[in-house]
């Protein structure tokens, strides 16, 4: 099956099984290895991916779903030369150890601030809950969305 949609703001098209999972796509076919492989059952989180502007678990998501869709990977939440502002305070607050998880949690992050500009720390910690860490750096990836909101 052919699947033609938006990655990262450029018109691609791939040929592949309807049922292949959109991770796989990305690393394999895109070569955009930023999402990684965790559960493959959408618990872990590490996968997340923004598909029409919305967090989404790329492990299970079969490409037939994203025909004609827009796609947004880590590779892309960044703008040019300019990174985002969750990556600076990712950087300013030190986040990641492993760092496994960190384009999820960034990708998770990025889509409740859009969602909602000025969450409250009740409010993060419910949306970034689907996302391990299993270094434990919950503390930092608060502290660094906090960051992001306070610098708007």
């Amino acid at each position: 099956m052919k699947i033609a949609f938006k990655l990262n703001g450029k018109k691609v098209s791939i040929d592949c099984p309807e049922e292949t999972k959109l991770l796989w796509a990305l690393r394999e076919k895109f070569q955009l290895t930023g999402t990684k492989f965790g559960c493959g059952i959408a618990q872990c989180g590490v996968c997340t991916v923004h598909l029409n502007g919305n967090p989404i678990r790329a492990c299970v998501m079969p490409m037939s779903a994203v025909d004609g869709a827009s796609v947004v990977t880590i590779e892309g939440l960044a703008k040019k030369d300019k990174l985002h502002p969750l990556q600076e305070a990712w950087i300013n607050e030190q986040v990641p150890q492993c760092g496994y998880c960190q384009p999820g949690q960034l990708m998770q992050a990025a889509a409740l601030l859009k969602a909602n500009p000025s969450p409250t720390r009740e409010e993060i910690i419910e949306h970034m809950n689907g996302v391990i860490c299993r270094c434990g750096t919950y503390h930092r990836i608060v502290k660094a969305i906090q960051q992001t909101i306070d610098k708007k």
